[in-house]
C-alpha cells in the first residue's frame, strides 16, 4: 500500500459518520439508478417486441405516384423531374407478386406476408360491432408476427384447414360472448356469411384485440370482393434497428410507401424515452447528495488536519501528494459505494421482476418486465464518479495549497 493511500485511510476514519452518510447516498443512488433503468428499459423492449410481433418491422402499402414537372434545359431542350411535394398515393398493392420478387433481393428481410383487409360488421346472438377482417396466409404470416404464440384458446390447425374458420381477438370474443366453436356472421355492404371461431388470440394491445378478425386469404378475397391485389405487405427483418434505412430504400426501389416500426410507434417510443430520462434525473439526486456530503466532509477534514498537512509538507510531500491523499478518500468511498450499490440494484431488480402486475392496453404482462444490461450499471457508476469526484476536487485543491509557514503563523485560509 502506498503512503498516500495509507494516510488517506487514517484521515477517512476520523470522520466515520460523515463518510457513512456519503457512502449510504452513493449506494442508494447507484442501486435505484440501476432499478429504474432496468424497469423502464424492460417495458420499452417488451413494447417493441409486442408491436413487432403484431404489425411487423416494416409495412408496405399504397403505390406512390410522383408528380412530374417539366424543366427547360440548354439549347431549348426539356426534361422531366419528380416532385415529392405533389406525390399521390394509390391505395393498396396491385401486383404483390412483383413486389415479393423485388423484396427478396434485400438481404435484411427475413420474412414477407401479404395481408388483405377491409371493414366488416360482425354479428352474434348477443350483439354486433364494426371490425376489420384481415385475410392472411397463416404459415407466411406466422413468420412476420407472433400470432401463433398469441393464440390462447383453440387450435391453429383447425383455422388453416377450415375455409370458414376465423381467429378472433379476446376482447372481441368477450364483448360478443363468443367461444371456440361458436358461429357468427360477417356482413359487408353486399353480402353476409357465417363463420366459426377456430381460435382466440390476445396481443394485449386493446385496439388490435378489439378490432381485428383473421380469415384465410381466399375467404377474405371472396368476402371483400377483391380477387387480386392486397392491402399491404408485412415484413420481418433480421436486424430490426435497420428498419428506417431499409424503408427508405424500399420506397425508392418499389415506389410504394414503406413505414418502419420506429415511425409507426414514434409517440410511445418518445414516452418511454422521457420516462427513462426523468427517472434517471430523479434518482441521481441521491448521488448529488453524496457528492455534497463528500465535499462537506473533506472540507472539514482539511480544516481539522491543517497541522498534519503542514507536517507532511515539511517532510517533503508535494502539493500533488496532498491532493492525492484527499482524492483517495473519495475514491475509497466511491469504490465501496458503487460495488454495494450495484449488488443492491441487481437484487432489487430481480425482486421487482418477480412482482405480479396485470397490464393490458399497449401490451400484455402479468409481471414486472425488467431488462438486464451491463450499461445500466456502467451509467450508474459513471454518474456517481462524476458527481462525487467533482465535489472532491475543491477541498483536495485547497488542502494542496496550504503552506507550512501559514499554518505555523495561524494565517492559513
Amino acid at each position: 500500500m502506498s503512503p498516500n493511500l495509507r494516510i488517506a485511510f487514517r484521515f477517512l476514519t476520523a470522520k466515520k459518520r460523515a463518510m457513512l452518510m456519503s457512502l449510504s447516498c452513493i449506494i442508494l443512488g447507484v442501486g435505484l439508478f440501476v432499478v429504474t433503468q432496468a424497469t423502464t428499459s424492460g417495458f420499452e423492449k417488451f413494447f417493441i417486441k409486442t408491436i413487432l410481433g403484431t404489425d411487423g418491422a416494416i409495412r408496405i402499402q399504397d403505390k406512390i405516384q410522383d408528380t412530374l414537372r417539366s424543366m427547360a434545359g440548354s439549347l431549348g431542350s426539356q426534361f422531366m423531374i419528380q416532385q415529392k411535394e405533389g406525390r399521390k398515393y394509390i391505395e393498396g398493392i396491385e401486383e404483390p407478386r412483383l413486389v415479393f420478387d423485388a423484396l427478396k433481393k434485400f438481404d435484411n428481410i427475413s420474412a414477407i406476408s401479404p395481408v388483405l383487409t377491409g371493414p366488416v360488421t360482425i354479428r352474434s346472438a348477443f350483439g354486433s360491432d364494426s371490425v376489420r377482417a384481415y385475410g392472411i396466409n397463416f404459415e407466411e404470416h406466422s413468420k412476420v408476427s407472433d400470432l401463433k404464440s398469441q393464440i390462447v384458446m383453440g387450435d391453429v390447425n383447425t383455422f388453416v384447414s377450415t375455409p370458414s374458420g376465423a381467429v378472433l381477438g379476446r376482447e372481441m370474443a368477450t364483448r360478443l360472448q363468443l367461444a371456440v366453436g361458436d358461429s357468427f356472421i360477417l356482413e359487408t355492404l353486399s353480402q353476409q356469411r357465417r363463420y366459426r371461431v377456430s381460435a382466440i388470440y390476445e396481443t394485449g394491445v386493446s385496439d388490435i384485440d378489439r378490432m381485428r378478425i383473421y380469415l384465410n386469404m381466399s375467404e377474405a378475397r371472396s368476402l371483400l370482393k377483391k380477387p387480386t391485389g392486397v392491402s399491404f405487405i408485412q415484413i420481418n427483418l433480421a436486424d430490426k434497428d435497420r428498419a428506417v434505412e431499409d424503408a427508405v430504400q424500399i420506397e425508392e426501389v418499389l415506389h410504394h410507401a414503406a413505414r418502419p416500426w420506429q415511425e409507426r410507434e414514434k409517440t410511445w417510443l418518445e414516452v418511454f424515452r422521457a420516462l427513462r430520462i426523468s427517472s434517471a434525473i430523479t434518482v441521481s439526486v441521491f448521488t448529488l447528495i453524496a457528492g455534497l456530503a463528500m465535499f462537506n466532509t473533506l472540507a472539514m477534514i482539511v480544516m481539522e488536519k491543517t497541522k498534519e498537512i503542514a507536517i507532511l509538507r515539511s517532510m517533503g510531500y508535494e502539493r500533488k501528494d496532498i491532493s492525492q491523499i484527499f482524492l483517495w478518500q473519495a475514491v475509497i468511498v466511491l469504490a465501496i459505494g458503487t460495488i454495494i450499490g450495484c449488488l443492491l440494484g441487481a437484487a432489487i431488480t430481480y425482486g421487482v421482476s418477480q412482482m405480479p402486475i396485470r397490464i393490458r392496453g399497449i401490451f400484455a404482462t402479468d409481471t414486472f418486465i425488467v431488462a438486464w444490461s451491463v450499461w445500466h450499471y456502467v451509467s450508474a457508476v459513471v454518474t456517481a464518479v462524476i458527481m462525487v469526484m467533482v465535489a472532491s476536487l475543491v477541498p483536495a485543491r485547497r488542502a494542496a495549497l496550504l503552506e507550512p509557514g501559514d499554518v505555523i503563523r495561524g494565517t492559513a485560509q
